[in-house]
Parts: structure tokens; sequence; C-alpha cells
């Protein structure tokens, strides 16, 4: 399996890409849009993270920047009714956060603007993954340890009782009096502050 993909970027188009290694190798690699506007002008060195999938007998490579696209993407591959062509697409439409933030919160409207998703299956790709993108969204506009400590965060409170809508908010807030180093530090300030809606 190809999991990563490092050289020199040869050629751009807006759903592919050409990167040459070092090996002599150069690999044709699919990216969304979402990628596509972050990538470094053809030249460049740069490293994509890779999904490797056979489709009609075929590999085809899909390329990420970050590792939570690239989660994101394999989740969207579990759906019955995605795949990969519709999976890149929803990556296009949104940034991976934003995408699964549509998810979690059964924003089916958000997901079926999507060219070609239509309500039944943004309502499968709700029903399926709405209580497994959390922390991908909870982590959208967060790096590093912060990301963590805020999905760890949002993750107890939904457990807790809290929507997922409510446990983002409550920590977005939270983090924002700055001094929380755990996740547990998170949820502790929320519970002071805030009572649970019943579900």
């Amino acid at each position: 399996m190809i999991s990563r993909v490092r050289g020199r970027l040869v050629s751009v188009d807006t759903d592919r890409v050409e990167v040459g290694a070092a090996s002599g190798i150069v690999y044709g690699i699919h990216v969304p849009l979402s990628v596509f506007r972050r990538l470094p002008p053809p030249g460049a060195e740069l490293e994509l993270l890779t999904a490797y999938v056979v489709q009609d007998d075929a590999p085809v490579l899909y390329g990420f920047l970050e590792e939570h696209e690239r989660a994101l993407f394999h989740r969207l591959l579990r759906v019955h009714t995605v795949g990969p062509r519709l999976a890149l697409g929803m990556l296009s439409a949104y940034r991976a956060g934003r995408l699964a933030r549509a998810i979690a919160e059964k924003d089916a409207r958000a997901l079926m603007r999507v060219s070609g998703l239509g309500r039944k299956t943004a309502e499968r790709v709700i029903v399926d993954l709405a209580d497994k993108v959390e922390d991908i969204a909870a982590a959208e506009g967060r790096t590093g340890p912060e990301a963590g400590r805020a999905a760890e965060a949002v993750a107890a409170l939904t457990g807790l009782g809290y929507s997922f809508a409510e446990a983002d908010a409550a920590v977005r807030d939270t983090a924002g009096d700055g001094g929380a180093e755990t996740s547990e530090e998170i949820v502790r300030r929320v519970l002071a502050r805030r009572t649970p809606r019943k579900r």
C-alpha cells in the first residue's frame, strides 16, 4: 500500500497532480479542490498523504495534505452509497472540518449542496457517520494538542447528554477563557457553567 508520496510537484490540474519521487517514478494523484487550492507551485517539493483505492480493478491514488482529511475520506467510503468520486466531491465542496461539522450536526441541506449528492445519500451519510466524525468536527480551526483536547472534551460531553452542537459550542466558549491544559479541565469548566438540555 502507498500511504505517502514525497517528491517534486511536476504538474497540476484541478483534480489531479503528478508528483515525481526521488526514485524516478511519477505518481498521478487525485486531489479535492480543498487540497488543490493549497498546493505549492509546480517544481516545489511536497508530501501528500495518500489513500490507495482499487476501482474497476485499477488502483487509484487520492492525496491529502493533512491526516484528518484522509481520515474523513476513508470514513466517507464506509457509507454504502458513497464512492471515491463522491467522497472527493464532498471534500472539494467543503474543508474537512466544515464537512465533518455538517455531518455531526445532521445538516442534510449543507450536504445536498455537493454536486451529485441527493437527499437520500445525504441522510445515509448522516445516519452512518454523525457520531463517527465528531473528533474531526471538534478539531476544526485548531491545531496540535489543542485539537486533541477539544475533541476529547466534546466526546466526553456528548457522553454526558449534550448534543454535538451543544458540546462543541460549550468547548469553544470555554477554550476562549484560556488556561485549560487537559480535556478533563475543559469538561469541568463546561459543567460548572452549563446544564445540558435533554435530547
